[in-house]
């Protein structure tokens, strides 16, 4: 299929769970549409991420490039809002060249902040979130967890006890405010980036299946080196468990493990449940969201995939 005109070409949103096969399907269809890939993955924003992260390898990238990737180092936080502007601005370059942006990833508050707009909440603030990091430290994030759902109980219903980075970002928020979290989403929001995209999602249909793509995964990512490649970032001197890179699920794990909180096995335990977790958690996002096609990972994916893609560049209707 050739470039098209630039008028009104649409947004595919290709979405799914951790350990879905996202990145397979999209190199494939790289080479068979004209469109390009922008990630939509917090993690591999990160240079380093790379083995825990799932992020392709340079073989894959050859074939198929990928936008917002390697584009921060560890020590410093990628925001939602970043994200937009930097998705804004790679959408409008890939329309420029009459081809169709194609965004594939996981991270349903980058994916929220796309196609919802982001509330107009303050800065991150280095004093508090500091403070806040040490008060976890001492008294564990489910306290901190506590905290907000006295504070917040609506936000807290909404974030789980074992996500320190939007606990965080909560608690920092009512902090420089004095207004709940939960009150402000809905207040002064700005208008969303891509308003009609068309949305796939790709996950397997039995969750047993799910479960065992993620232990393989994560196993693989054991043999290829995830714990010596947390061990090098975790060496620097800038880095410390508490940012956000290094919170990410298995490089957590991880950490817990350098650190001799747990014993290998352990560790390889918790990382596997804390992603069968995490893919639970986008499942249920993914399942309120109206207007999505669910395709079903198999031998007939990227025809499925194909056709229907196909079908919204040609006649350019969502």
């Amino acid at each position: 299929m050739p470039s098209l005109a630039t008028e009104n070409l649409p947004v595919i949103l290709l979405m799914g769970p951790t350990g879905a096969g996202k990145t397979d399907l999209a190199v494939e269809l790289t080479e068979l549409l004209p469109v390009e890939v922008i990630s939509v993955d917090s993690a591999m924003v990160y240079r380093g991420l790379d083995i825990g992260s799932g992020k392709p390898d340079a073989a894959t990238l050859m074939r198929a490039p990928h936008r917002l990737i390697d584009i921060r180092d560890p020590e410093h936080v990628y925001s939602a809002a970043e994200f937009v502007a930097d998705a804004e601005r790679e959408i409008a370059d890939i329309r420029s060249k009459g081809r169709v942006p194609l965004l594939v990833g996981g991270t349903g508050l980058y994916f929220r902040a796309l196609t919802r707009g982001l509330s107009a909440l303050p800065s991150a603030d280095a004093k508090v979130r500091s403070r806040l990091s040490g008060q976890a430290a001492q008294l564990g994030w489910q306290a901190l967890h506590e905290r907000l759902q006295a504070i917040d109980p609506t936000a807290a219903s909404r974030i789980h006890r074992n996500d320190p980075q939007r606990i965080q970002r909560a608690l920092e928020v009512y902090e420089l405010t004095g207004v709940p979290l939960s009150e402000q989403q809905g207040e002064n929001r700005q208008s969303p980036l891509v308003e009609d995209a068309f949305s796939l999602v790709v996950t397997p249909t039995e969750r047993t299946q799910l479960h065992d793509r993620i232990q393989t995964r994560f196993d693989s990512m054991l043999e290829r080196g995830l714990v010596t490649e947390v061990e090098q970032l975790y060496a620097r001197p800038s880095v410390h468990r508490s940012l956000p890179a290094m919170r990410s699920v298995g490089y957590r794990q991880v950490i817990e493990f350098l650190e001799q909180e747990c014993s290998f096995d352990e560790m390889r335990e918790h990382a596997i449940a804390a992603t069968r977790q995490l893919a639970r958690r986008q499942l249920t996002w993914l399942r309120a969201q109206p207007s999505v096609v669910w395709l079903e990972t198999g031998a007939e994916l990227v025809a499925k995939s194909l056709t229907r893609i196909e079908d919204v560049i040609r006649t350019g209707r969502v």
